[in-house]
């Protein structure tokens, strides 16, 4: 369906097969040219009624025109309207911008072999396309020998075409393809014909014209209406991508955005032809990565794009890159690709300039949106954090005492509050560990921000991850939601991690590494997220000998131990007592409608001298029970339960005396006997006082201060059992 060089340039050549008709006397669609054609198809040879019956269908034709806007429906129409006056057997209608050949065939033409497999043949391999290429009609005579295009011209002559004519379609402003008719008669298309045509190709090229700048501005007000309504941006591409395919001819969507964390580009958005379209599906291009720099507008063909595997691996030789631009400042890139070499005209450049301008005002909207949901999201779970502080009081606000022992921590305190270095709180349970962090908190220049804690004991193994970096929604059964983790809410703040021997050996390298890089990924996600939080944990446990155990990381705990604080138990600083008993009167008091105005000296010397193995938290329970079941002003203490440790003395650490069953301990297990031999007895007695019942408000547990797991966890290391008869028996631990 086309010409050879000689025809393509317009010269005769004797027997020639094909007419070339030079384009100024056929084309013309507006101003003198509309006129001129009109003209010439008034003084063809056609009798009157014809010439009527065609201007009628050109009538039909620019209504029907502006009733199917569809490209696909307007084939359609043109095909009916057209075969009662022009001579035709196939109609094919190639869309330039998609490279694309609609074909239409009459009966029998249309249930033929031949006719189906014209649709397999290469486009560009076609006459149609030399139209397109070249804007020249041309008239074929299929009878001669045509060399050029073999393999449509045979399959025509095989189905019994003798004539051609194709014309191109095409406006004032730019090529839209080109329109081909086909007869079994040998000279159907008369200089008659051509005009008359012609007339048609320039119809059908406003009526293509104007369609497509009709989906154009469609789409451009969807999007603003859109970019209104979701403020989502990866729900709006989801739903646009479709349409800016369709009216972009292209075969692939993209946009890139930088990395909130580390500026980084990433592709954000991608619609890759035959894939799923993919939200934060990696990293950018070299030629985003390059548009976001520049800042300017690239239209990259397939010499250009090179060897790029984001390109080569998804087939697209054409690319197209803007600038999302917005107040001065470049938010993302939005990129189109094609399969097709040479895929965007300079007016799809135009369009898509616009295109980029209102996807630019969706991303700011949809940063905006994000950012204000983060700090909304993260205050309310402030807020929660705040409420359960409220609801879970202390019982003590300042840290209270004056002895040398408090002195000294209160010392290091104030040296290492200024730095952000990692401190590590160790003593035994219920010395007021969390409130020495709050203080090291209180006294940083980071006490404007949260202070977040967690207890890692009290969180069960398989969800303790979760709770420290978060997780994504679906990243594991009953995971309904995105939730953000506590180093993510401690931003800059203050995270206090409790009981931190008790994190899982395997998770203990993902927290080394926020210690050490400050990144981490929430559970389900690839996405790294960084982290200014500074780290405070406590334990009561001695992680030296847990790495001696390997049950804790050598690398973790050297990288916690930076600045260690130990707290004294209560035994050490005795003096502080009274201190500590009136200043728990004085609240319990309040909280109680109570009036206690007097502690009677035998009361205080007894709670003085007791060795209180619970420590704060067991003289606070003390406290609290003795305002409950004072009946007068006059403090009532429940003596007898502290009697047997009232008249002892407390057990102090001889510089070089061992006992006799253990005098070839070393020291430090030596002690660690003692203490275990000190918390045994106070488990029994207390195991004793309540019938051997641990759990309940009556239970040892709650006599003693500390959980039921708790406490059974040290009745299983102490050797502590209990019997059928309910009655308490000690094993022995010695060997």
């Amino acid at each position: 369906m086309c010409v050879d060089h000689k025809l393509a340039r317009g010269q005769k050549t004797g027997q020639s097969p094909a007419s070339v008709i030079p384009q100024s006397n056929l084309r013309g669609i507006v101003g003198s040219e509309r006129m001129s054609a009109e003209a010439n198809a008034l003084e063809s040879p056609l009798s009157q009624n014809g010439l009527i019956s065609r201007y009628e269908v050109l009538i039909r034709l620019a209504e029907a025109i502006r009733s199917h806007p569809d490209e696909k429906d307007l084939f359609r129409t043109l095909a009916n309207e057209l075969h009662e006056v022009v001579q035709f057997d196939s109609l094919c209608l190639l869309d330039g911008t998609a490279n694309r050949v609609h074909w239409y065939f009459v009966e029998p033409y249309k249930s033929r072999r031949e006719a189906r497999r014209l649709e397999d043949v290469p486009k560009r391999g076609t006459a149609a396309s030399w139209v397109y290429r070249n804007q020249q009609p041309v008239v074929l005579r299929l009878a001669a020998q045509e060399t050029r295009f073999p393999e449509v011209l045979d399959r025509l002559r095989k189905l019994g075409l003798k004539s051609v004519c194709i014309l191109p379609l095409s406006t004032a402003h730019r090529r839209l393809g080109s329109l081909s008719f086909a007869s079994h008669l040998e000279d159907a298309y008369s200089p008659d014909e051509l005009r008359f045509l012609s007339l048609v190709a320039n119809q059908i090229a406003l009526a293509v014209d104007d369609a497509r700048a009709q989906q154009r501005l469609q789409l451009l007000l969807d999007l603003a209406n859109r970019v209104v309504t979701i403020l989502d941006l990866g729900d709006l591409l989801k739903e646009i991508s479709g349409s800016i395919r369709q009216v972009m001819q292209c075969d692939a969507v993209g946009i890139s955005l930088p990395d909130p964390e580390n500026g980084k580009l990433h592709d954000f958005f991608s619609d890759f032809p035959g894939r799923e379209q993919k939200v934060g599906s990696g990293h950018a291009s070299n030629f985003a990565e390059r548009v976001f720099r520049t800042g300017t507008l690239v239209n990259l063909n397939r010499e250009q794009l090179g060897a790029d595997p984001l390109f080569a691996a998804n087939g697209l030789k054409s690319v197209c890159c803007s600038p999302l631009l917005s107040r001065g400042r470049v938010l993302g890139v939005f990129g189109v690709g094609s399969m097709r070499e040479g895929g965007f005209t300079d007016d799809d450049v135009s369009f898509f300039g616009q295109l980029a301008k209102e996807i630019a005002i969706a991303v700011e909207n949809a940063s905006a949106y994000s950012e204000i949901s983060r700090s909304r999201d993260k205050l309310a779970l402030e807020n929660v954090y705040l409420e359960s502080e409220i609801r879970n009081e202390l019982h003590f606000e300042d840290i209270v005492g004056k002895s040398e022992a408090l002195r000294r921590v209160l010392s290091e305190i104030e040296t290492v509050a200024p730095a952000d270095a990692t401190v590590l709180i160790y003593g035994e349970t219920g010395t007021g560990k969390e409130l020495i962090a709050r203080a090291v908190h209180n006294l940083s220049s980071r006490k404007s921000n949260t202070f977040v804690k967690l207890n890692c004991a009290a969180i069960p193994t398989g969800l303790l991850e979760s709770e420290l970096f978060g997780h994504e929604k679906g990243a594991f059964t009953g995971a309904i939601a995105q939730r953000v983790g506590r180093f993510e809410l401690a931003h800059r703040g203050t995270i206090f991690l409790d009981e931190i021997g008790e994190i899982p050996l395997e998770l203990q390298p993902k927290l080394l590494r926020v210690l050490q890089e400050r990144e981490f990924e929430r559970l389900g996600s690839t996405r790294t997220l960084r982290t200014d939080a500074r780290l405070i944990a406590a334990t009561n446990r001695d992680l030296k000998v847990m790495v001696d155990e390997q049950t804790f990381r050598s690398d973790l705990y050297y990288r916690l131990n930076v600045f260690p604080i130990r707290v004294p138990a209560l035994r050490e600083r005795k003096q502080d007592i009274p201190l500590l008993v009136r200043h728990f009167v004085h609240q319990f008091s309040q909280q109680n409608n109570r009036v206690i105005n007097s502690i009677p000296s035998e009361t205080m010397e007894a709670l003085v001298g007791y060795h209180w193995p619970g420590n704060i938290r067991e003289l606070q329970n003390v406290i609290e029970r003795a305002v409950i079941i004072s009946k007068s002003p006059v403090l009532n203490v429940a003596l007898g339960e502290l009697q047997p440790d009232a008249t002892q003395k407390p057990r102090e650490p001889a510089p070089n005396v061992t006992s006799p069953k253990h005098e070839n301990l070393p020291e430090q297990e030596n002690l660690r006997h003692v203490l275990n031999e000190t918390e045994r007895t106070q488990i029994l007695r207390a195991l004793e006082a309540c019938n051997g019942l641990i759990t309940g408000p009556n239970g040892a547990a709650a006599r003693l201060g500390i959980k039921r797991s708790t406490l059974q966890l040290r009745m299983q290391k102490l050797g502590i059992r209990r019997t059928r008869t309910a009655f308490i028996d000690r094993q022995e631990t010695t060997g």
